[in-house]
């Protein structure tokens, strides 16, 4: 059961989990987190970057590695990221989780998936100078 807020809209657990972005991608591993604990959030909020390595489906010249960007697709606040740089999850495994309210409890019910958009980015790794 959800429960209305004091400004009559619905509060609702939001449930941030690995997309499926490949058919062939099993994990991804998380190059950077940009949102904190109890941070509210906006339409358009970069959450976090992931690379994806296909090199293990098919033999290639150089590996087919992705980048992607999850974005914020509606209004939340960020209660709990589950996940941090370097870690490796499977598609499906819970990221983070999300509410409406800034105090929405936890045991609320199911909730459902956040909406994010997926964007490919380029890599913008740390050159080295000499």
């Amino acid at each position: 059961m959800h429960s209305i807020s004091e400004g009559g809209s619905l509060a609702l657990l939001l449930n941030l989990i690995l997309p499926r972005i490949n058919d062939y991608m099993t994990t991804a591993a998380v190059e950077k987190v940009y949102v904190a604990e109890g941070e509210s959030l906006g339409v358009g909020a970069k959450l976090m970057d992931i690379t994806i390595d296909l090199s293990a489906a098919a033999p290639h010249d150089c590996p087919p590695i992705s980048h992607y960007r999850l974005v914020l697709r509606e209004a939340a606040r960020a209660r709990r990221i589950l996940v941090e740089r370097g870690d490796g999850p499977a598609v499906g495994a819970p990221l983070g989780l999300f509410t409406t309210e800034p105090d929405e409890p936890f045991d609320g019910g199911d909730g459902r998936p956040l909406r994010v958009t997926i964007a490919a980015i380029l890599s913008q790794p740390a050159w080295e100078m000499d």
